[in-house]
């Protein structure tokens, strides 16, 4: 693994090439929410990457600054139109602190689980909190884990299988740990991606934000205000500080 973790130069070249996440079906529900809670305030997002959910929040008038470690994300961010107006300080989000304060600090599509350790987990909500103003408010957007969906002694939950990508998860239930395995199909060559992840349970980061002086506010299974249930896959979660 490099400088640059594992989202290097060949993953960033391809990144915005996949179109459902980049679908104004799946971004603006995301902005307008996001929009919303800031109001006039500022918004620092945490793993800013190529930025998916930054450009177009930045267009609704909304002073957004990111935090990202991989400099091959962040060149493919300023070859964009508005990424002039974004400030992007390169680091570990869980540790790199701006010294500005924020209304909102958001994490999305997963990205909470980069942090592969409990400990690095913690420490980003503390320095999500610490770049807050009073008030203000942290927000997750983060996967359920399959488990229900493994069969006795099985690792492997196939979540994603057509004709241009493969997605696998493979889970390790005795230390949280998952791997995700990308196969996809471009321009007729396969490429492999995997990563290590560390899944966490809406307790636990609940917990993470107590910890941080924060406590939870709202909790949907999606970016409309969509209700959490025992079947949601996904949940979006916003404490205040």
């Amino acid at each position: 693994m490099n400088e640059d973790g594992y989202f290097d130069e060949r993953i960033a070249a391809t990144y915005d090439d996949d179109g459902e996440m980049f679908d104004p079906k799946a971004v603006d529900p995301v902005v307008d929410f996001l929009v919303k809670l800031t109001g006039k305030g500022k918004a620092l997002e945490l793993g800013i990457g190529t930025g998916r959910i930054a450009l177009p929040l930045a267009a609704q008038g909304i002073k957004v600054h990111g935090i990202e470690l991989s400099n091959a994300m962040v060149s493919k961010l300023e070859t964009k139109s508005g990424s002039a107006d974004i400030g992007v300080t390169i680091g570990d989000f869980a540790t790199t602190f701006i010294d500005e304060a924020f209304s909102v600090v958001y994490l999305v599509f997963n990205t909470i689980m980069n942090l592969t350790t409990q400990s690095s987990q913690v420490a980003c909500f503390r320095n999500a909190a610490a770049h807050l103003e009073p008030g203000g408010s942290f927000v997750i957007e983060v996967m359920l884990p399959r488990l229900q969906q493994l069969p006795d002694g099985e690792t492997l939950v196939a979540y994603d299988l057509n004709d241009t990508h493969w997605g696998i998860d493979e889970y390790d239930v005795a230390t949280q740990g998952l791997i995700s395995h990308h196969l996809r199909i471009i321009d007729g060559n396969a490429e492999r991606f995997s990563a290590p992840f560390r899944y966490v349970w809406p307790a636990e980061l609940d917990l993470m934000a107590q910890l941080a002086g924060m406590t939870l506010s709202d909790r949907f299974s999606g970016w409309q205000g969509e209700p959490f249930t025992s079947t949601s896959k996904n949940h979006v979660s916003v404490w205040s500080k």
